[in-house]
């Protein structure tokens, strides 16, 4: 019982006691047996000489009025004890229902009968340092709801959910392995399309340089003597002489020379 409901106690027996005196004294004044209040009051010079019986039959009315209040509350009272009594159970039932199935869990309890396995998880609540205090009723309940749920138990042992934790956490490990090697190849795929695009930068670069090279000399080799082609020989109207013809004229000039100073000799 609390503080609370040891003070809301204590003021309804003391009103219930207030009541029965000052009821009893009135009843003993109205028989003459004892004397009434005396109260010397006035109200505006006036003397009021039975102030003193109207304030103590009024006190005694007002207390007799509030013992018909007295069974509500006591009504009150049972019902939020009873209410708290019920929460206590509740938990104390819920707290022994956790400590026997976890043990179910861990499979401690072997026992296939109903009877065998229900007395044998009470045994195991009594044994519990923690639990032993608990009431019979209590360990009772929590034993059976641990009997029923023991299929609960048996899928969710310790051993399964233990053994999905290790295989979840492998998944997981190989899901970052598997992240880390896709990122490394992104990074390959990355640094090979740069690559790829520098070559090409590079290749394109060359190409013009290139073309700009044979542009230079297609234009430099008719000013040096060499034919470029056939269609640049007549662009020009064979104003180029190829290279190999005047070479063969120069022979021929050089021979015609020779050719008198023989006949002369």
């Amino acid at each position: 019982m609390g503080l609370g409901t040891m003070a809301q106690t204590g003021a309804l027996v003391a009103l219930a006691v207030l009541a029965g005196l000052m009821g009893g004294l009135t009843l003993m004044s109205l028989a003459g047996i004892a004397p009434w209040f005396e109260i010397d009051a006035r109200y505006g010079g006036v003397t009021l000489p039975w102030a003193g019986v109207a304030l103590q039959v009024g006190f005694t009315l007002f207390c007799v009025g509030l013992c018909f209040f007295l069974p509500a509350s006591r009504r009150i009272l049972r019902l939020e004890q009873s209410h708290r009594d019920f929460h206590m159970n509740m938990e104390d039932v819920a707290r022994a229902y956790r400590t026997s199935h976890a043990a179910d869990r861990a499979g401690l309890f072997r026992a296939s009968s109903e009877f065998d396995s229900v007395r044998e998880r009470i045994n195991h609540l009594r044994n519990h340092p923690d639990l032993g205090a608990l009431e019979p009723g209590v360990m009772e309940v929590a034993a059976q709801m641990s009997h029923e749920s023991r299929e609960l138990a048996r899928i969710y042992s310790t051993e399964k959910v233990e053994r999905a934790r290790e295989f979840l956490r492998a998944r997981q490990e190989e899901a970052a392995r598997m992240d880390d090697t896709i990122k490394m190849a992104r990074d390959t795929c990355d640094q090979l399309r740069h690559w790829l695009l520098e070559v090409q930068t590079e290749e394109a670069l060359v190409r013009r340089h290139l073309g700009k090279l044979e542009a230079d000399l297609l234009e430099l080799l008719p000013q040096l003597g060499f034919e470029t082609s056939v269609e640049d020989r007549a662009r020009r109207g064979e104003t180029v002489i190829p290279l190999n013809r005047h070479i063969g004229e120069q022979a021929q000039r050089l021979q015609a020379l020779s050719q008198p100073q023989g006949r002369d000799k």
